[in-house]
């Protein structure tokens, strides 16, 4: 008998993510102590707002990011513009849980906070608020790339 020639099926291609779809249930974790720093800062959730705050119990947006990456032995500038300037740039549809995202007006950069994932970030917000989860979709004045730290 002659032998079958081997099929192999053709892989469906996967849909690239969009801001609009579900993130995966089980996001990538980036190298390079992005979950310890993820896990400092999910510690602090509920912690007062101060500005200029950096811990231990209450915290401003880049008090907040850069004792995150402190915790996991990375040191990132103090304020989130130099933040912003002191990371490689990534695409928001190419954010790995513990890249850093920002907004911006007028007046500059003004606000840091971290993604952890599934649409997601973790940041200290304002005055009277508390560190918190919030959808990355909801941000406005986003920039268009973020900071891989």
């Amino acid at each position: 008998p002659t032998p079958s020639p081997s099929t192999t099926p053709t892989p469906t291609p996967t849909p690239t993510p969009t801001p609009s779809d579900p993130a995966p249930s089980t996001p990538v974790v980036q190298s390079g102590g992005a979950s310890t720093a993820l896990a400092f800062a999910r510690a602090q959730l509920g912690e007062p707002y101060l500005w200029g705050g950096t811990g231990p119990d209450a915290w401003d947006c880049s008090g907040l990011t850069m004792k995150s990456w402190a915790a996991a032995g990375v040191r990132i500038p103090r304020v989130a513009e130099s933040q912003y300037y002191g990371t490689k740039r990534v695409a928001l549809a190419d954010l790995l849980p513990g890249d850093l995202v920002f907004q911006q007006n007028s007046s500059g950069i003004y606000h840091v906070a971290m993604y952890v994932g599934g649409g997601q970030v973790i940041h200290a917000p304002q005055t009277g608020d508390v560190v918190k989860y919030k959808s990355l979709y909801a941000m406005r004045d986003l920039m268009p790339y973020g900071g891989r730290v």
